[in-house]
This record gives structure tokens, C-alpha cells and sequence, in this order.
């Protein structure tokens, strides 16, 4: 009765693992088949959004930097010209003075005295003199009538000659002695700003004094003093043929602030072959005196304001190890790298001089998640700015 019950039992088992198989079987050759004919049709690759310009003709300028000083257009240290005490100053420490101003005296009593001393020895050979003259004359007519003799005719002729030279001689003397008081009285050589008094009234001063009484520096007009790189004086000296006075800019080194503009006045004329460079100065109005003697300033000189090329952001311009390139996008919205050669980059804009033309799109944003022939959705667009540069 066991045996009974136990086959049916087993056949189940068979035809439930058979149909198992045969379900397994057609899942195999349906995979099988598919995989035959390149399986169900890929999902469309999403478009990377990035942000585009365009690439742009137009005007930009060509322009050297360097880092500059500022220097007084001219500096004079004010010393006393003769030894004496210093009796008062004329200046506040800080104030502007005009040439000529009075800026300090010191004490004129000594040469007055010596003046008046060359004043009275000239009128004392002044009256010798003319006595001297009348003898002379007296002897002259003597002599026509023989009364006198040749000889004290001559010695009286040279007497008169002698006391003429004198003459010449206390003259000299009472320039001099002028001159000399005219040195007590101390007067700026030239316009400008003064600084800290160095000398109170009431020391000694001598003319060989190495530190003087005050510094004058003429700070309107100024002048700053920059280095280009030895490679770029036959540019300055084309464009100086030109014949037009070449601007120069003074940035603030900080803000990149541009604080005066001025011209180029001097292009040194050797190049320093310790560091390859040459040095510059340009020569600015001061009016609102944001240049300051020892200030340091970016200076830039403008070669060319209006220089025509072609222009795209600088963030466009991707590097890689066979040069510069940038993702450009074609009519249909597809990027592709494109290997171009940058001139210069300035003020966040590069200089394409090949690889684009005028009016192709690239990228600016977003080239991380590109690969070549990616569809682009080109979000809104940034536009490319001329380089800032030229003359205010």
C-alpha cells in the first residue's frame, strides 16, 4: 500500500521540475535572441547644460605691466649755504611752498657788518682816487710847461691805475659780501611739499651739513618708475615712432584700482642685464595727490588702444598637456574640442591669435562634464568683454 501512494508522488516532482526547465530554456533563448540584434534601443544620452559666448571681433588694447614706484618728480634737500645760527623757520611741516618762498633765516648781523666794512673800504679808494685823478691832471699840465718831469707824470698815472683796480677789487668784495647775506635768508628752489623740519631755530647750522633742514619733493606733477621685460623695447620703440605720447596707468596694487594716468617720458637707454629688464618712467598729474612718493603701484603702458582681434572669456581657454584648447559648439549643439593659440590673456578676456573665427560659440562653464561630441543645452550666454587698458 506504501509503494501505492509514493509513485504518483515522484512523477509530480518530475513534471514540475520539467516545466521549470522549460521556462528557464526560453528566457535563455529570448536573451540569446535579443543579444543576436543588439538588444532593446538605448535611452538618448541627456544634453550637459553649459554656459556658451561668442566669439567676438573688436577693439581691445595692447598693453605692458609692471610693478612701480612712485618717485618725486623732483627732489631738493634744503641746507644752509653758510654756517650761522638759525634764527626762525617760514614753513609748516607738511604745506606746499612755491619756489622762491622764504623758508628759514638765520642770523645776518656778521655779514651786514662785513658788508658795510667792503661799502666804506670802496668809498674811502673812491675819494683816493679822485685826488689821485687831480694830481694827475695838475702834473699833466706841469709837465707841458716843464715844471714837472716825466717820471712823476708816470708815477702818478699808476697810481691812478692802481687805485681803480681798488675800485674793482671793493666792488667784488660788496658782491660778495651781498651774496653772502643773501644766504641768510633761505628760500625753497623749487615747488613742491615739504617734509618733517630736520633743524629747530635757535642751533647751529653749517653749510656742510649732511642732512639740511628740510626736504622739498615736487609730488604735482609725479612720476613713477616701472621694468618691462627686455623682450618688449622693440615693441615700446614702434609704437613711440608713432610719434604719439604713449599713456601710462597706475593701478593700486591692492583693489587694482586705477588711480592716475599720465605718459611715457623716459625709456632708459641700456637694459639692466642683471634682471634682464628695462626700466620705464612715466610722468602723471597729481591734482588730488593719490600718488604718493615710495607708493607701490601696478603700472601699465598702452602699445596700442585700439588693436583689432578676436576675443572669448579666459575661462574658456582649457589647458592640457599638447596646449591650449576650448570646447566649441556647432550648429547642432554638439562640443568638440578645438586646439587654439592664445596671444595674451588680460583682464579675464584672451587674445585668440588662431583655432576660432568670429561669431563660433564656445564654452565657458561647464567644460568638466564634457567629453568629445557631447550634446550641449546652452544656457544664458557670457558675453566677452574688451579688455580694459587704455588712456581714461
Amino acid at each position: 500500500m506504501d509503494k501505492a501512494v509514493t509513485f504518483p508522488n515522484r512523477r509530480a516532482g518530475w513534471r514540475a521540475g520539467a516545466a521549470a526547465l522549460a521556462v528557464v530554456a526560453c528566457v535563455l533563448v529570448a536573451w540569446l535572441f535579443l543579444r543576436g540584434r543588439g538588444g532593446p534601443p538605448a535611452a538618448p544620452e541627456p544634453k550637459v547644460p553649459v554656459a556658451t559666448t561668442e566669439v567676438r571681433q573688436q577693439d581691445v588694447a595692447r598693453y605692458l605691466t609692471g610693478v612701480g614706484t612712485v618717485t618725486a618728480a623732483a627732489s631738493v634737500t634744503v641746507k644752509a649755504r653758510i654756517d650761522g645760527q638759525l634764527d626762525s623757520v617760514g614753513f609748516v611741516e607738511g604745506q606746499d611752498v612755491k619756489a622762491g618762498q622764504v623758508l628759514a633765516n638765520i642770523d645776518p648781523r656778521a655779514l651786514q657788518a662785513q658788508l658795510s666794512q667792503a661799502q666804506a673800504q670802496r668809498a674811502k679808494d673812491q675819494a683816493t682816487l679822485l685826488n689821485a685823478r687831480l694830481d694827475l691832471q695838475r702834473y699833466t699840465r706841469l709837465q707841458r710847461e716843464d715844471a714837472a718831469t716825466q717820471q712823476t707824470l708816470d708815477a702818478q698815472r699808476a697810481l691812478v691805475a692802481q687805485l681803480e683796480a681798488a675800485i674793482q677789487t671793493d666792488d667784488a668784495q660788496i658782491t660778495y659780501a651781498r651774496v653772502q647775506l643773501d644766504y641768510t635768508r633761505i628760500v625753497a628752489p623749487i615747488s613742491g611739499r615739504v617734509g618733517a623740519r630736520l633743524v629747530d631755530p635757535g642751533n647751529i647750522v653749517h653749510a656742510s651739513d649732511a642732512n639740511g633742514l628740510v626736504v622739498i619733493n615736487q609730488i604735482d606733477p609725479i612720476t613713477v618708475l616701472f621694468s618691462v621685460p627686455e623682450e618688449a623695447v622693440p615693441a615700446i620703440n614702434a609704437a613711440m615712432d608713432r610719434g604719439q605720447p604713449l599713456p601710462v596707468v597706475a593701478y593700486a596694487r591692492d583693489s587694482n584700482e586705477p588711480l592716475e594716468t599720465g605718459t611715457l617720458v623716459l625709456l632708459n637707454n641700456q637694459i639692466d642685464t642683471t634682471t634682464g629688464t628695462v626700466l620705464l618712467k612715466g610722468r602723471f598729474d597729481n591734482p588730488h595727490h593719490r600718488l604718493w612718493p615710495g607708493l607701490y603701484v601696478n603700472a601699465r603702458l598702452v602699445l596700442d588702444a585700439h588693436e583689432s582681434a578676436l576675443t572669448v572669456p579666459a575661462a574658456a581657454v582649457q589647458r592640457s598637456q599638447t596646449g591650449t584648447y576650448v570646447y566649441a559648439v556647432d550648429g547642432e549643439g554638439v562640443a568638440q574640442p578645438r586646439a587654439v593659440q592664445v596671444e595674451r590673456m588680460q583682464d579675464g578676456v584672451a587674445v585668440i591669435q588662431d583655432g576660432l573665427s568670429a561669431g563660433q560659440r564656445v564654452v565657458v562653464d561647464g567644460q568638466y562634464k564634457l567629453k568629445p561630441g557631447s550634446k550641449v543645452r546652452e544656457l544664458a550666454a557670457a558675453p566677452a568683454t574688451a579688455p580694459a587698458g587704455g588712456a581714461k
